[in-house]
């Protein structure tokens, strides 16, 4: 099992900057790829980044993608999802997930956060 626990949503206003962290626990943190998801009310659960166990490969979103940067730190077992040049339309509750295989860009992975809401005025 891994337990997935993310933080560092709040308000922002267009424009600003938040940067997200998933701390992970249970496992070793290098045997996953980690992902970013986003859910905004009324919408399916979306892709938003995702990471390679060694960090060395991203993937994103066409709408984040130039504003949104993934990273880790296996050292600290978390990743990380920093998000400048915020807008309203990414407001959503943000959940990291960790599978075994490559990074995905579908919902397939095998464990997920709690979420953390992201929330940006305009």
């Amino acid at each position: 099992q891994v337990q997935l626990v993310e933080s560092g949503g709040g308000l922002v206003q267009a424009g600003g900057s938040l940067r997200l962290s998933c701390a992970a626990s249970g496992r070793t943190f290098s045997d996953y790829a980690m992902g970013w998801f986003r859910q905004a009310p009324g919408k399916e659960r979306e892709f938003v980044a995702a990471i390679s166990r060694s960090g060395r490969t991203t993937y994103y979103a066409d709408s984040v993608k130039g504003r949104f940067t993934i990273s880790r730190d296996n050292a600290k077992n978390t990743v990380y999802l920093q998000m400048n040049s915020l807008k309203p339309e990414d407001t959503a509750v943000y959940y990291c997930a960790a599978r075994t295989e490559r990074p995905s860009l579908q919902r397939d992975y095998d464990y997920w956060g709690q979420g953390t809401q992201v929330t940006v005025s305009s």
